[in-house]
């Protein structure tokens, strides 16, 4: 195995010192591998073969800065050593690393990565199989009271009935137009203004106070746990912060991912993030989970090196099967 490929947003609109794709980079080019980029828009479709438009980049040095949950990097933290259009096969594996939402733009993205002839990280059809927010609901026994609509008047029953609810949109990503709604004269306000006038799907789920204690970070690879981290609420924000402390696994735990594990490897999930609060499922992160590279610098942890090791043996596996 010598070369990689992500699919990335921009190079230069990461944060180098949190973000998990150029921790798994790093991870890449420490097992001697040669790691290249490409953005959605360089991939290329010709003579029924896909083909990327890439750079050839070597990361600069890094260390956790202690205490924290960041890397210490230089400001221009990657070289760029060749630009050249690849045929995407020729890499022995790709990893799909664009944030969320999947809109259109990563929607296409996937359908062209359906032609990579080599090993796709998640694979594209899995995630487009696995709605992130939604497919926790195929198991309501392991979530929190949940409600999911547009309808104003039936949104605000359930928040009624569960007296404090998290609402967000079902595209929605990052935290983002994120809602705590209470049972008070506020709610049909908010409401109306987190579903656009009734116009846009939301998730409506009943705020667990366990979440003060932590909300838990389950990191799966290929179905089993590798990791798990704490994320608390910030001081001035119920929306979760960054990982604060190592976090133990339970048998809840255990029995989330016990139910998940058959549409995880069904549909080609290799990496995955589980949000966890009190022992309910909250979210199941398929597109783009993060965390790790956080993590690392936190515990000290080996997570990014873990998965892409993992990653790199399953895709000498694949290259043997073809041959």
């Amino acid at each position: 195995m010598n070369s990689v490929l992500f699919i990335t947003d921009p190079l230069d609109g990461l944060q180098a010192d949190i973000d998990a794709t150029i921790g798994m980079m790093s991870a890449t080019q420490d097992l001697g591998l040669d790691v290249w980029s490409c953005q959605p828009a360089g991939l290329i479709v010709a003579n029924g073969k896909l083909h990327a438009r890439a750079h050839r980049i070597r990361l600069r040095p890094r260390h956790p800065a202690g205490g924290d949950h960041r890397w210490i990097v230089d400001r221009r933290w990657y070289d760029e050593l060749a630009t050249a259009v690849v045929e995407v096969a020729t890499f022995d594996l790709v990893q799909l690393r664009i944030d969320p939402p999947v809109d259109e733009r990563y929607l296409h993205t996937t359908y062209l990565l359906d032609l990579a002839g080599t090993p796709v990280v998640n694979r594209p059809d899995g995630v487009r199989a696995m709605h992130e927010k939604l497919i926790a609901l195929r198991f309501p026994g392991l979530c929190p009271p949940t409600f999911v609509g547009a309808d104003v008047a039936g949104l605000r029953e359930f928040v009624a009935g569960t007296g404090t609810a998290v609402v967000k949109p079902v595209d929605g990503f990052a935290g983002l137009d994120v809602w705590l709604v209470s049972n008070d004269h506020a709610a049909l306000s908010l409401l109306e203004s987190a579903t656009h006038g009734g116009r846009r799907q939301v998730i409506a789920q009943q705020y667990l106070p366990a979440v003060e204690h932590g909300n838990k970070r389950l990191f799966l690879l290929d179905g089993e746990i590798v990791g798990a981290v704490l994320r608390r609420p910030c001081a001035d924000d119920f929306r979760i912060g960054p990982p604060v402390a190592p976090a133990d696994i339970d048998d809840a735990d255990r029995a989330i991912v016990d139910a998940l594990r058959p549409q995880l490897l069904q549909h080609g999930i290799a990496i995955a993030g589980l949000d966890v609060i009190g022992g309910r499922l909250i979210e199941v992160n398929v597109t783009c989970p993060g965390g790790m590279h956080k993590t690392d610098a936190l515990l000290g942890t080996q997570l990014s090196h873990t998965i892409v090791s993992h990653l790199a043996d399953s895709a000498r596996h694949f290259e043997g099967v073809l041959t």
